[in-house]
């Protein structure tokens, strides 16, 4: 069946906080650019997922009355407080003492997710088309071998690959410019990478896994705007990884472990990580007679300025997360990520203006090379690279770099790909988690439970292996299969027969959270991540 197709100026792919402000500022640029912008969610928001404390800078800039219009950042900090911990005591470092990218004042604490439902009706309202529900499968290239735009995935194929009785075919979006914002390791992202060699003479990308709740607890506990980062415990020294710990809203606490996916320890889990960390006899008081609300992962682009491919390509450009715009060091990326959006978006419109198509946006890097984003990411360009050194070195190195030199070293240090760094299982020491509580500490599967994640299972694996004997012949025999433990999701699981014998690795692709992790750690670069049909995966209301 043929593929119907609708032409457009440019096409964004991705509703998070890098696609919609792209979409924004074209139009608030020249109201007659035809804008449309797709999204895998069911809706607007439901695939966000951050800490989140957002630097109000760049939403400044793209709505400097955004308080008027009634935008959802309605918790300014209060408070910073920085904790080392250890199993059972914790050590507050002072304030004053810290590097200024650990300070919070002027900041807000959010959900991400509000943010864009807000950033979306504002597209919407300036004209923008936005298709939630929609997902980009498929890049098109034009006789030149331009991007063209983007095809979304067929509905409808059953899982052996044939299309069902209530087949659909993709639609073909077609535009002159596209950029791609569909966040951290992004499906399409890599095909462009990879297509144009974008990543030429820049480090590997490196990344973390941030594991998140959402509790409801008891008003006396609650301390409104309070920024609370920890580091240390349940982490151990030579693991990068922290907690966080944001008070907002009507007695609302989002609680969360980041963990740095280049780890070595094959039997680590960071999602037992997490519920560990709220075990902390400073932290567990928190949440006495609270109600665990909601729960999610994602991974998260760390590796700085180092690890940024080329962010323009014949037809279009990366934005965002896509590309890796993400501060480490703060902790932060929505600014970035509206930033990145927002400079696209102007070169782009200039392009058009200009009467121009399909060429590359070179206008756009050298933007961002003008503008204050470059300098903050300059700035904190050492950190990943300090931080894999371990947490002690790190420190240490990391602190000599911003407040003795001020973040202007002169040197870069660099990155390695996370997934080279895992040692064989026998190398390394088992870590005994405790079984959860079910009051305090979760399973995986109540957990994918409170994300609202459905899957259509009679459809396409959307998590692929390129050779189905790895996961048995390497993974299990080398690492003894991380995925199983690398996974916040319960996705992949080892099952024997009845004698214990025959292993084999099963995929329980509906309880995907769409986190990439698999993508990123797998040790063989076995796993690819696709997109499934739109509108599925985890629904998030307040992440």
């Amino acid at each position: 069946m043929q593929r119907e197709s609708m032409e457009f100026d440019v096409v964004v792919v991705g509703g998070g906080p890098a696609g919609l402000s792209a979409a924004i500022r074209l139009k608030q640029i020249n109201p007659e650019i035809n804008v449309c912008l797709i999204e895998k969610g069911s809706e607007i928001g439901a695939h966000i997922l951050s800490g989140a404390v957002m630097d109000p800078r760049a939403i400044t800039e793209l709505f400097p009355d955004w308080k008027e219009q009634g935008a959802p950042l309605e918790t300014p900090v209060t408070r910073d407080r920085f904790t080392f911990l250890t199993r059972h005591g914790f050590v507050d470092l002072p304030v004053f003492a810290l590097p200024g990218c650990f300070k919070n004042h002027g900041n807000y604490v959010i959900s991400l997710g509000q943010v864009c439902r807000w950033l979306g009706a504002q597209a919407e309202a300036l004209g923008v088309e936005v298709y939630p529900g929609f997902a980009g499968a498929e890049v098109l290239y034009d006789d030149k071998g331009a991007v063209r735009g983007v095809a979304t995935g067929d509905m409808g194929i059953t899982r052996d690959g044939q299309p069902g009785p209530a087949h659909q075919p993709g639609m073909e979006l077609l535009a002159k410019y596209t950029l791609f914002a569909e966040g951290c390791r992004g499906h399409l992202g890599k095909q462009v990478e990879a297509r144009f060699d974008l990543r030429a003479g820049s480090d590997p990308q490196t990344y973390a896994i941030g594991i998140k709740e959402l509790w409801e607890i008891d008003p006396e506990q609650h301390e409104q705007g309070l920024v609370w980062h920890t580091f240390g415990w349940p982490m151990a020294s030579d693991t990068y990884g922290g907690g966080f710990i944001y008070h907002f809203g009507n007695n609302l606490v989002s609680i969360g472990q980041v963990v740095g996916l280049g780890y070595r320890n094959p039997h680590l889990s960071p999602f037992e990580e997490m519920q560990r960390l709220k075990t902390h006899p400073q932290i567990a008081p928190l949440f006495k007679d609270g109600k665990r609300l909601a729960y999610g992962a994602r991974a998260l682009a760390a590796g700085g300025l180092q690890s940024l491919p080329k962010l323009d390509f014949p037809g279009g450009a990366l934005i965002g997360d896509d590309a890796g715009m993400l501060v480490a060091s703060r902790i932060k990326g929505s600014h970035a990520a509206i930033k990145s959006g927002m400079l696209a978006a102007e070169a782009a419109a200039a392009a058009l203006s200009a009467g121009r198509s399909g060429d590359s946006l070179s206008d756009y890097p050298e933007m961002f090379r003008a503008s204050w984003l470059y300098e903050e990411l300059h700035t904190a360009r050492n950190f990943k690279p300090w931080m894999a050194k371990g947490l002690w070195t790190g420190s240490i190195g990391f602190g000599v770099d911003q407040v003795l030199l001020r973040g202007k070293a002169p040197w870069t240090m660099h990155n390695t790909a996370d997934h080279l760094k895992l040692k064989p299982a026998a190398e390394c020491k088992p870590i005994a988690y405790e079984k959860p509580d079910g009051v305090l500490t979760f399973d995986r599967l109540s957990s994918v439970f409170l994300s609202n994640t459905n899957h259509e299972e009679d459809q396409p694996c959307h998590l692929q292996l390129k050779d189905a004997a790895v996961p048995i012949a390497t993974n299990l025999a080398l690492y003894d299969a991380p995925e199983q433990r690398y996974c916040p999701a319960g996705v992949y699981e080892i099952v024997r027969d009845e004698s214990g014998a025959n292993p084999r690795l099963q995929i329980n692709a509906q309880n995907c959270v769409h986190c990439k992790t698999c993508d990123i750690k797998d040790p063989t670069q076995n796993i690819t991540w696709v997109v499934p049909q739109g509108g599925e995966g985890p629904i998030y209301a307040q992440m």
